[in-house]
């Protein structure tokens, strides 16, 4: 026997330097946390859903502090109308006397929260339904779609229009009607996504085993579809967001002397002839467009990389 075979050495010492398949099966893996797994996504996200986030982010702190931000009241008058962009007024006044810059943050938590309690409502009434028809396929199933299929049939502004000149504007009439105008969208998608989850086997167990359709719904199927939804409620919140300054725009959404992107657009709209004059006056008009431009454009950026992040693509580098 030669001194390269020593029947006592230890045959895991012959690996200790290089690779050892028990070491590896042997060691564990430590379980990244939720907010982790968040950090590093977003380490990862591209530049446009970082611009998103950024503008998003600043919106809201602007919204929740715009009583300390504004230097003014929201309906406090002064004694020029249209008074020019100087040290006292920033961005001039409007047709009545109001600050022009003290309006535009205000109307960054009107028009944003708003929209925000109408989505909300929206997926409220059209997801919880959307479930329900999905889970009992029988005449109420098909009750709901006519229903949906009816309301989708005519043009949402156009409805919405009709319905608020028919009840007294207002911020209540106007998150209700629109929410539930736009339910039916989140109906349509909620119950088309779930109809493919209902069906599986851990659904049908817990049928049989007595489950209630509440507890199958909120621990069954709404997990198994929330990226899509999520997805659907930042196009929601746009759409939404837009549909309100549009009918601000026409003078049946929200109601002076609240302060609201889509009024204010309205109101200083004359302005744009008198650029050639002043180019100052004549851009003034725009700025609550371009505030409300923005927004949406940020939220689809962002949107956007949720749906990319969610359909476990990867980018080919």
């Amino acid at each position: 026997m030669t001194a390269d075979s020593n029947p006592n050495e230890n045959p895991d010492s012959t690996t200790s330097s290089g690779y050892a398949a028990a070491a590896e099966v042997g060691s564990v893996r430590k379980r990244r946390s939720r907010s982790e797994r968040w950090w590093i996504a977003l380490k990862k996200a591209p530049i446009s859903a970082w611009f998103g986030m950024i503008v998003i982010s600043a919106y809201v702190f602007v919204a929740v502090f715009a009583h300390w931000l504004a230097p003014y009241g929201e309906a406090e008058i002064f004694a020029t109308p249209y008074a020019p962009w100087d040290a006292t007024h920033r961005l001039g006044t409007d047709q009545i006397g109001r600050d022009i810059f003290t309006r535009l943050i205000y109307g960054a938590r009107n028009t944003m929260g708003i929209a925000l309690v109408t989505t909300l409502l929206s997926f409220l009434v059209g997801g919880g339904l959307g479930l329900v028809a999905a889970i009992n396929r029988s005449w109420l199933d098909q009750l709901l779609s006519r229903i949906v299929d009816v309301i989708m049939a005519i043009p949402s502004l156009i409805f919405a229009l009709m319905l608020l000149s028919i009840f007294k504007p207002s911020v209540m009439s106007l998150i209700f009607i629109i929410a539930v105008l736009d339910s039916t969208r989140v109906f349509r998608l909620t119950r088309s996504v779930a109809i493919n989850v209902v069906v599986m086997d851990y659904v049908e167990a817990a049928k049989l085993r007595g489950e209630k359709l509440s507890w199958i719904m909120r621990r069954e199927i709404l997990p198994n579809i929330m990226p899509p939804l999520v997805a659907e409620f930042g196009l929601r919140f746009s759409f939404v967001f837009l549909t309100i300054a549009a009918l601000s725009f026409l003078g049946v959404g929200i109601q002076p002397p609240t302060a609201d992107w889509g009024s204010m657009v309205r109101d200083n709209a004359s302005l744009i002839q008198f650029a050639q004059y002043d180019l100052k006056a004549g851009i003034t008009p725009l700025l609550p467009a371009a505030a409300i431009g923005l927004l949406t454009v940020a939220v689809n950026f962002v949107v956007d990389w949720f749906l990319h992040k969610s359909s476990g693509l990867r980018d080919e580098h």
